[in-house]
């Protein structure tokens, strides 16, 4: 299992590699963060455009590419997490009541 803990750890040891290039996590920088997953997301939602759902699932010489955006989407995800100090218990709690709120809701 591949956990939000670990993605957050793979994120903080990334910035220290380049602590001297790429701004320090602060709410401040969260914004910054916020904008470059949205443009990740645009990415993916070129590929999608470009070439359907079906090929961007399928397609073995896409998929790669699909996956490799969606994964820079989540690196962006984390970096906002911990710009704003969200843990992985708070992430999970809120998650976990979210989840339970929306099972009764319709």
């Amino acid at each position: 299992m591949f956990t939000i803990g670990e993605m957050m750890e793979m994120q903080k040891a990334m910035l220290e590699k380049y602590s001297s290039q790429w701004e320090h996590y602060s709410p401040s920088a969260g914004r910054n963060h916020l904008l470059w997953m949205i443009g990740e997301i645009g990415e993916v939602i070129d590929i999608i455009k470009k070439n359907g759902d079906e090929s961007a699932c399928q397609d073995p010489k896409l998929r790669p590419h699909f996956v490799e955006e969606l994964v820079d989407v989540l690196m962006f995800y984390n970096d906002v997490l911990l710009c704003y100090g969200i843990t992985e218990e708070e992430l999970k709690e809120a998650y976990q009541a979210k989840f339970h709120r929306n099972l009764t809701r319709w």
